[in-house]
């Protein structure tokens, strides 16, 4: 520990970890057969980290499973006094259990290899070899089934991989999963069902053996920054333009951004306090057997930072590149590195705004650039990866990127593979119907924790004596006073503004931000089904609830085998005030995914997000003083160089 006080928000470094692990060891909490599930900054008071309050303790909360005992024990430290403040043993039957390790799914594959039944029916499937035989450690979900109250569980699907170079996802070995202990080594239930032949074909996509020619036809694409990149990093404090955030990581949530604000003539103005990617959950839509209860919570079963990727320059990020590394702790509560998690750079994002006027002859043009901060993860066979976008002019937007390889199922039965699945071939290999959910948390801070959120829709109006001719249409504004979730409706254009009350901007209306969450499917699931209980965010698209630090995760704290206490939906029945209130608003968004052919055999990335735009923050476009472009090739040369310099009919290409 350094005798410099070091921001409330500054991530754990790897000496806080060591030194967590060793107050822990001092306590009597650790042991053999330990695992730290978790290990987190515990995040000050927001008011007192905005009032720069000098001696802010350094706490650290610690999940720890007990393999021997089963006991799961959340422990929380003080790193500045040295010593444990609080231990408390999960109920879990009610909160739910820790996610699963990187050490529990690695073994996971070795016990399940080892139980007789399991051989047994592996080789009525004439499968002698088990070592080919690659378990796919899942999520158990929460289904009430007899016998597994208590229990630390996974599912265990499998696929064959016939040599190391094979991809075993071409060959599900159908009909068979292991319900498994992780604690006492036991599967305690094996599902069988009918056997169904391995689809045989291969599909290694990963190697130039397998792959077809490259093609000749693409020339380099060099992005070069002559006088480096705009931005600068210095603390985890990143500044670009006129943004300032400050960046943290999460071993749930994975990349945070604390305290994003815009220098306005010199006025740093927050918007948002804080900003993560606080779950993803995964449904599938196959009700067979051996599938109904694949829902995978990436955040909060899998740890989406622990399963950051270390990206690499040319390859994940191109440009003028900046990384920032994620500590993190491992399983035995030692501090590990990922290196390069974080990607930081800066990108041409097309026009900013053009106009050739007819009056004046004047030609303007600027062109945008955006800020990128990202991070990609892998949790089992699908890839994602999370961006932040800032633009010049104040938008604020995440994109999510959805690759990897499909999960596959073999169908013995042509019409069920028709129904639940995108078939592949001729050999009853099939891509299963499903969704990807994402729920970002917004923490917002528009000018100040005063906020409230009025919902915007176009309103067309009838013919009347005020609409004689039939074209008027307005808007129609709601204040929404108490917690609750809303549904995006693409017919009225509905969006949220999320403003301060207590601030006007210069025409008279409050300063805001207005949110726009696209209107895609939301949650497919039945209501009353045990994912629509767990994942309950996914059946709105926008959620706004009252400010409470122990609300980080819509699916609760620990969703893990959690029957679904302590989510979002139960939040907002207490109905408590967000009207010029300390609020959080929540972004819901989801694919729908019925795969292609063309996802196979492993998939282009697919897209989804949503944006936050400035709507009367500023008092006008807030990029008028973005410089005008050099000009490449002009039909007319100026004395500056520039596209549209003054009164021109200079045209740039």
């Amino acid at each position: 520990m350094t005798t410099t006080e070091p921001h409330p928000l500054t991530r754990l470094t790897g000496d806080e970890i060591e030194l967590n692990r060793a107050i822990l060891v001092q306590a009597g909490h650790v042991t053999e057969s330990t695992i730290f599930a978790l290990v987190s900054l515990v995040e000050p008071d927001k008011r007192d980290v905005l009032g720069a309050v000098p001696g802010l303790d350094r706490r650290v909360r610690t999940l720890l499973v007990q393999r021997d005992s089963g006991e799961q024990t959340e422990i929380l430290v003080s790193l500045v006094e040295r010593k444990v403040l609080l231990a408390r043993v999960l109920d879990i039957a009610n909160e739910g259990q820790a996610p699963i390790t990187i050490t529990e799914y690695e073994d996971a594959e070795r016990m399940i290899r080892a139980d007789p039944a399991w051989r047994a029916a592996v080789e009525a499937r004439g499968i002698s070899d088990f070592d080919t035989v690659r378990i796919c450690a899942l999520s158990a979900g929460c289904f009430d089934i007899p016998g597994e109250a208590g229990r630390r569980l996974v599912r265990g699907s499998a696929f064959i991989q016939n040599d190391p170079q094979d991809n075993a996802w071409a060959h599900p070995l159908e009909g068979l999963v292991a319900y498994l202990d992780l604690n006492s080594g036991e599967v305690v239930q094996l599902i069988d069902t009918d056997v169904v032949p391995v689809p045989t074909e291969r599909f290694d996509y990963h190697l130039d053996s397998w792959l077809p020619e490259p093609r000749a036809t693409q020339k380099p694409i060099e992005i070069i920054q002559p006088e480096g990149a705009s931005f600068t990093l210095a603390d985890d404090v990143l500044t670009w333009e006129k943004w300032h955030v400050r960046l943290g990581f999460d071993p749930v949530e994975g990349l945070v951004l604390h305290q994003i604000g815009f220098d306005d003539q010199g006025e740093l103005r927050p918007i948002v306090y804080r900003a993560s990617v606080a779950e993803m959950v995964v449904p599938y839509g196959d009700p067979s057997p051996v599938r109904y209860w694949q829902n995978y919570f990436d955040a909060g079963e899998y740890s989406m930072g622990k399963s950051a990727n270390s990206l690499e320059l040319g390859c994940d990020c191109l440009g003028e590149i900046v990384y920032s590394d994620a500590v993190l702790a491992d399983d035995q509560g030692r501090p590990r590195t990922i290196k390069n998690a974080i990607c930081i750079h800066e990108e041409d994002a097309g026009i900013l705004f053009k106009h050739t006027d007819e009056f004046t002859l004047a030609s303007d043009v600027r062109r945008n650039r955006r800020l990128v901060i990202s991070f990609f993860i892998t949790v089992g066979n699908y890839d994602y990866g999370f961006y932040w976008y800032l633009y010049l002019d104040g938008t604020i937007e995440l994109e999510c990127k959805a690759t990897g390889i499909v999960y596959t199922a073999a169908y013995g039965d042509e019409a069920q593979r028709q129904r639940w699945s995108s078939p592949l071939g001729d050999e009853g290999l099939g891509m299963p119907f499903h969704q990807h959910m994402f729920c970002a948390r917004l923490d917002m801070l528009v000018d100040g924790i005063e906020n409230a959120v009025d919902e915007h829709e176009a309103m067309r109006l009838p013919f009347s004596d005020e609409n004689p001719w039939g074209n008027a249409f307005t808007r129609k504004v709601t204040r929404l006073t108490e917690e609750g979730g809303r549904l995006a409706d693409g017919k009225t254009g509905r969006v949220w503004h999320v403003v301060n009350p207590t601030r006007k901007n210069k025409h008279g209306l409050p300063v805001g931000y207005e949110l726009r969450v696209p209107d895609l499917p939301t949650m497919m699931a039945a209501e009353g089904s045990s994912i629509s209980k767990r994942a309950g965010f996914g059946s709105k698209h926008v959620w706004v609830t009252h400010f409470d630090a122990d609300e980080r995760f819509p699916t609760g704290t620990y969703p893990n085998q959690n029957p679904g206490n302590g989510t979002i939906t139960q939040w907002v029945e207490q109905r408590r005030p967000i009207d010029g209130d300390d609020i959080v608003v929540w972004a819901s968004f989801a694919m729908t995914h019925f795969p292609r052919p063309e996802d196979w055999p492993i998939m282009p990335v697919d897209r989804l997000g949503f944006s936050m735009k400035p709507y009367g923050f500023f008092d006008q476009n807030p990029a008028l003083d973005v410089p005008r472009p050099k000009s490449g090739h002009c039909s007319t040369a100026t004395e500056a160089g520039c596209c549209g310099s003054g009164n021109s009919t200079e045209r740039c290409h």
